[in-house]
């Protein structure tokens, strides 16, 4: 059997939702080396898409429309879809296939279009308003990274909750605790202290870095701790005030942007902070705590799906003293510091791309099978 995956998150840099296409392929042919998987897309992929340790069964298949086909998900894929014998396309990001008969599986990360619409750009919000509920009637099943964004599909997007099924995401295997020694050589390159906070992300509103960068304006302001503040991540949308701000901040000494980094930066950034910090505004699960936590750091976040209390400080997005006082008490005690990291390690553990893998091949075979019903 042929499965499609949609193969366009992995045409740019890579982010949540290109670690979540890849990972996925990659646990799903492993798991089912008697089916084959495509990557499928009408752009060039990255030249990093695909590695050497990829199952001989998952396939890159970059798929030029024509003039008539560019509309992809109108024209291009659907011919594509015609073309071949693929039994199911999975659309990894929103969006799947809006012609032929295909059985679909469509993957809905998060509704912040909807819900927090004032953190994205006009245009993306109309596009997501005008086609997320298209998408949801169009798919046959729904896959959500959590059950609170499960809960808001079948609310928001009026669809039947046996329809939707919440199946967790996992760090990338090659995050795992380095020693300091095993750190140094990124740290030095880029500019990173031995004593520093990290945040990763897109900069862009949602992320909610001004509060961060608030909350540390205030320890530096308030106590004699001097830490490094290390921000990694591409540029967004709407960041130029932010970075303007910042570059006539009095805190700009002490706030070291990076970037985005490759995953062996990351990781040792990870492995070497003295905390990670992620106050973001709304999350559908909030994969990079998790990575944190599965490269031993103690981690500051706002409630996203992936944390809770007991392996994290879970703080409110909006409480800029609230903030300060959790880096302040992790900064200043390193057995707290010591106790998150364990109860981090241990919970992280529960994770894996194999069982997100092996949890979303059911899905698949409940969609052939409902698929096959309808038409019979």
């Amino acid at each position: 059997m042929r499965i499609g995956i949609d193969g366009l998150p992995l045409t740019q840099l890579k982010t949540g939702v290109g670690i979540y296409t890849i990972e996925l392929a990659r646990a799903l042919a492993a798991q089912a080396p008697q089916n084959d998987f495509e990557l499928v897309s009408p752009r060039p992929f990255e030249p990093a898409a695909l590695t050497d340790s990829t199952p001989s069964n998952l396939s890159l298949v970059y798929s030029k429309p024509n003039a008539f086909q560019r509309r992809w998900w109108s024209f291009g894929l659907p011919s594509y879809l015609r073309r071949t014998s693929i039994a199911l396309f999975h659309g990894t990001n929103f969006e799947v296939p809006l012609r032929g008969h295909c059985p679909s599986v469509v993957t809905i990360h998060d509704l912040s279009l909807l819900l927090h619409s004032s953190t994205h750009e006009a245009r993306a919000v109309l596009r997501g308003r005008l086609r997320l509920p298209r998408m949801a009637r169009k798919a046959t099943l729904i896959i959500t990274d959590s059950e609170s964004v499960r809960r808001e599909v079948c609310e928001h997007l009026d669809v039947e909750a046996d329809k939707v099924f919440a199946i967790p995401l996992a760090p990338q295997p090659a995050f795992v605790p380095l020693s300091p020694v095993d750190t140094a050589e990124t740290r030095n390159r880029l500019g990173v202290e031995d004593e520093f906070l990290l945040f990763t992300g897109t900069i862009e509103p949602r992320k909610n870095l001004d509060t961060l960068l608030r909350a540390f304006a205030e320890v530096l302001r308030t106590t004699e701790l001097r830490p490094q503040l290390v921000v990694a991540g591409k540029l967004g949308w709407k960041q130029k005030d932010l970075l303007k701000n910042l570059e006539s901040s009095v805190i700009r000494d002490r706030v070291k942007l990076v970037g985005y980094v490759s995953d062996a930066d990351l990781r040792a950034l990870y492995s070497s902070c003295r905390a990670f910090v992620y106050p973001s505004i709304y999350e559908g699960f909030g994969l990079p705590p998790l990575e944190a936590m599965a490269c031993g750091a103690p981690v500051i976040a706002s409630a996203v799906p992936s944390v809770t209390p007991r392996v994290a400080r879970v703080i409110s997005p909006t409480d800029v003293h609230g903030l300060t006082r959790s880096i302040v008490e992790l900064l200043s005690d390193a057995q707290m510091r010591k106790s998150l990291s364990e109860a981090g390690l241990k919970y992280v553990a529960e994770f894996s791309w194999a069982k997100t893998a092996m949890l979303t091949s059911e899905v698949y075979k409940e969609a052939l099978t409902r698929s096959a019903l309808r038409k019979g």
